[in-house]
């Protein structure tokens, strides 16, 4: 077995994420029909349709929701309204704002459109007013009264020439605005309901209109009249005509005439003839509807089939609908096929799945009934339609094609993925659960058997056919081969073991039992109940190596059992809440934990240690799986984010180890350059390597130098200025500390010196530094003058002590030297002079030397005393050091000037005077 696969994980990256783009709002696309724009809360995201990424967000600063916005139709202008009462102008390719002002209105904008030039901007309040801006000369050109209630709809007619302006508000009628006059031309009058949508022929000559009183009318905008009043027998929300030029044979056009498409509450595009008002073409769902529902049904505006927009990319000759789960689907005219779906939100993400031969798909379920089958590679996604209420859990089988899921309306349904083409279809389901299935798993060996777990506290095994059909057509109704009641409560969770032998159940009631699947045809046969948990268990996973099971509770706590003896072996704690979900990795030796603190944590099972926490999600993390090869991770949330996780371990250890290497060489050749001294390379290599103790070894080496000073002044000064800002943060990091604060003192100075206080200042963090120089420096200043103030004090002592009892011309020289050594600019002491010396510090002869010997003599007779004296031993260790050495220095004179009395002849009467000092000082004695 290779040693990289035993290796324990200690990291993973985000790789890529499925966010929420759009919630619900205006939609638009651009005239070169690359984006898609949409409103999400306080931003509008850009959506590009060939990755199906996000590429701009252009967000509020106020944190205001946009209530409406518009692109210009050279694609160069985007204004947004805010429920702030503020509009602004963006450069939406580089995100930046560059002009708000405030709306006029006195209520939240609804509705706003640019005209054909991109001049001017018209605006529809909810105060029933409609105001047009010039965008350019950047002022209110118009403001038009009228409307009652909400304008929710303004178009400018194609043919700018005309100045005409087209609104609809509450009242339900159409009304014509002149902008020449500022004059309502007309109210065309038609529709019982609020009207959705104008769609204008290309000669501007006619207009169709759509409301939700489920007509659609065609009107002659010379004659100000309805042509035509067309019932579409379903409320729509818009109408687009088809190109004139184009040939739609192949969907019943047959003639010139004007045809256009509607789209509504049965989330059917339909296209309709004007002229005979019949339907030519209908649509056809990809399947079939939900069991349950109804012709009537699906005309409800709850239905997620529904939609809400219809945007034609005329370039391409496609279009685009937006329903109201926030699907946006991109069609391809005239055969009306799905080219890409985009979900726009995904409201709670309640499971998802790996599913693929290389895992290059996932499968969410969402808080809907419907499925959705995301391609990582271009986050297109294909919907699924067939379960009739929320889907809450999923599984797939070994090879990655085949893939179960169960929901609340109580079946459970088998999918296939085409491995080619990648679509997706039903093909077995089972309905015989009393109560909402919450947990599902499938047999690891073989395609074999489903385990399904209901809220009625049973647990189903479902056998699957040896031949499992290809298609929807044929679908296989499954039977429940066992049914078991397992628990006294809700099963929350269900697993097969690796051999298929075993299933694990986990409950409500605190407990997870171990059951013996047996052979085919046979009952299931409880083994042993663990017991620990202090609440519910959410999630229970056999080990895929060893007979261990792990289960995660809503204590806040993962337990891992023993199959033998049903003990619990280790417990992991270190979420906040509830553990919700819980898969084995590195080949069973870890775990990865998911829990209601939005946080994924990685656990080492050996050392009970958790070696990653993962944060990335804001809500309860409900999804979390991996791929076969072990090699990334999916987790999903209720904050609708999808997020996928690669191991990085191998990566970052292999980022370190060359790191260390690299390090190492660096480190080898500062040895070099410094035996070398290349102190300038050798600095620049310091700082490089970011280490402020090895750069200052560099200036302790450069300062030990010969002319060291002069050498450090040329280095630094050769730096370039990050290096030298380098250098000033590492001066005001050794400042702090007395054994460098030298080194650093010098750098600075040399900086002070040569730099001008403006070049300082420029450099990043300068004052900061600069400014923390200073308490430290005259924390320095201090400590030093103290330092000076007892060296002086000391040498003072030791010059006087040296020079008592000496010849008068030994005395004048040491006393000039005494006076001298003290002869500084700023003294610190001034020096007394004793009764007996001079104005110039010499002594006087006479009686004042004798006076001296006498209390020398005195002195040193004392010391004897002391010597001798046992009584005085004691005392002789409280003296300071100071008269221990004084005492000691005039002993030391005392025979020096004994021995320098007999040496020299010249001064046989000085001799004399001593000896007679000596025996008068004996006789003391």
């Amino acid at each position: 077995m290779a040693k990289s696969n035993l290796q324990f994980k200690t990291n993973y990256a985000v790789s890529s994420t499925i966010e929420p783009f759009y919630k619900g709002g205006k939609v638009q696309i651009s005239k070169d029909e690359k984006f898609i724009f949409c409103t999400c809360g306080t931003r509008v995201n850009v959506l590009q349709i060939v990755t199906g990424k996000i590429v701009h967000s252009i967000e509020q600063d106020d944190q205001e929701d946009i209530t409406s916005f518009a692109l210009s139709l050279d694609d160069e202008i985007l204004v947004t309204a805010s429920k702030a009462l503020l509009l602004k102008q963006w450069d939406w390719k580089q995100a930046q704002c560059t002009r708000s002002w405030r709306a006029i209105h006195n209520v939240p904008i609804a509705s706003m459109t640019f005209d054909p030039t991109s001049t001017l901007l018209a605006t529809g309040g909810c105060d029933g007013t409609i105001k047009l801006w010039d965008v350019v000369k950047q002022y209110c050109t118009h403001n038009l009264k009228g409307s009652s209630g909400v304008v929710h709809l303004v178009e400018f007619h194609p043919d700018i020439s005309l100045l005409q302006l087209f609104s609809s508000a509450s009242d339900c009628g159409i009304r014509m605005w002149d902008l020449r006059s500022s004059q309502c031309l007309c109210v065309l009058q038609s529709h019982y309901s609020p009207v959705t949508s104008l769609a204008f022929t290309s000669d501007g000559a006619s207009m169709v209109s759509s409301g939700r009183d489920k007509i659609c009318t065609v009107w002659d905008l010379k004659s100000r009249t309805a042509r035509r009043t067309v019932p579409v027998y379903e409320a729509v929300e818009s109408v687009v005509l088809l190109p004139e030029d184009e040939d739609f044979s192949e969907i019943g056009v047959k003639t010139k005439e004007i045809h256009f498409i509607t789209a509504g509450s049965k989330g059917v595009l339909r296209v309709w003839d004007a002229s005979s008002a019949r339907c030519v073409f209908a649509q056809t769902l990809p399947s079939a509807p939900p069991a349950g529902g109804s012709e009537e049904g699906g005309q409800e505006y709850g239905d997620p089939r529904s939609l809400t927009y219809c945007l034609p990319l005329p370039s391409s000759l496609r279009l685009a609908t937006v329903t109201a789960e926030h699907n946006i689907l991109l069609y391809q005219l005239p055969s009306f096929t799905a080219q890409q779906q985009f979900v726009g939100f995904n409201d709670e993400v309640l499971d998802v799945k790996f599913l693929g031969k290389g895992d290059t798909h996932i499968v969410v379920a969402t808080n809907s009934s419907q499925l959705k089958v995301f391609d990582l590679a271009t986050s297109s996604c294909k919907i699924l339609y067939g379960h009739t209420d929320t889907v809450l859990s999923l599984d797939v089988f070994k090879k990655g094609s085949l893939f179960v899921s169960c929901a609340k309306d109580k079946s459970v349904r088998v999918w296939r993925q085409d491995p080619d083409s990648g679509q997706v279809c039903c093909v077995a389901q089972g309905c015989s659960h009393g109560n909402a299935v919450g947990s599902i798993t499938c047999s690891r060996m073989k395609e074999s058997f489903v385990v399904s777990g209901s809220q009625d506290c049973t647990i189903k095994v479902w056998d699957l056919p040896e031949t499992i059909p290809e298609t929807d057509g044929d679908m296989f109704q499954l039977t429940a081969r066992v049914t078991e009641k397992a628990h006294d409560k809700d099963v929350n969770s269900v697993a097969v073991s690796p051999n298929d032998k075993l299933l694990v159940s986990g409950s409500q009631d605190r407990l997870a039992k171990l059951w013996s699947l047996g052979a085919p045809g046979a009952d299931l046969a409880l083994l042993g109940v663990f017991r620990g948990h202090r609440r519910g268990v959410w999630c229970v996973q056999f080990s895929p190596m060893d007979q261990v099971l792990a289960s995660s509770s809503a204590d806040g706590s993962v337990k891992l059992w023993s199959l033998q003896d049903f003990s619990c072996l280790k417990t992991f704690e270190g979420h906040d809440a509830s553990v919700l979900k819980l898969i084995f990795v590195s080949r069973g030796t870890q775990l990865l934990t998911s829990g209601s603190d939005g946080l994924v944590k990685l656990w080492t099972i050996k050392t009970n240690e958790c070696v990653k926490t993962l944060d990335a999600h804001q809500d309860k993390v409900w999804g979390l799986h991996a791929t076969r090869k072990d090699d990334r991770v999916v987790t999903a949330s209720a904050d609708s984010n999808i997020t996928v996780w690669t191991d990085v371990t191998e990566v970052e250890q292999a980022e370190e180890q060359a790191k260390q290497e690299d390090q190492i060489l660096k480190k080898q050749e500062l040895s070099n350059l410094l035996h070398e001294k290349k102190f300038l390379k050798a600095l620049g290599l310091a700082i490089s390597l970011d280490q402020p103790h090895t750069v200052l070894k560099v200036i302790k080496a450069i300062r030990q130098g010969e002319d060291g000073a002069k050498q450090l002044e040329k280095t630094v000064l050769k730096l370039r200025q990050d290096q030298k800002e380098s250098m000033l943060r590492y001066c005001a990091m050794w400042n702090t500390n007395a054994r460098s604060c030298l080194d650093a003192q010098a750098v600075i100075q040399v900086m002070l010196t040569h730099l001008s206080p403006e070049e300082l200042l420029q450099y990043q963090g300068a004052r900061a530094h600069l400014e923390g120089l200073i308490p430290y420096t005259e924390r320095h200043m201090q400590r030093i003058g103290r330092l000076l103030q007892a060296s002086m004090f000391l040498d003072y002592m030791w010059q006087k002590m040296r020079v008592t009892g000496a010849p008068a011309s030994m005395d004048s020289q040491d006393e000039e030297m005494d006076t001298a050594s003290l002869q500084v600019p700023h003294s610190l002491f001034m020096i007394d002079k004793r009764p007996g010396e001079g104005g110039d510090g010499t002594r006087e002869q006479g009686d004042g030397e004798e006076r001296w010997n006498e209390g020398e003599v005195e002195e040193d007779g004392a010391l004897e005393e002391d010597t001798n004296c046992p009584a005085n031993m004691e005392e002789e260790d409280d003296d300071d050091e100071v008269s221990i050495t004084r005492k000691a220095s005039v002993r030391g004179q005392r025979e020096e000037k004994g021995q320098n009395g007999k040496e020299n002849g010249n001064h046989h009467s000085g001799s004399e005077e001593s000896s007679g000092e000596e025996d008068r000082g004996d006789q003391t004695g």
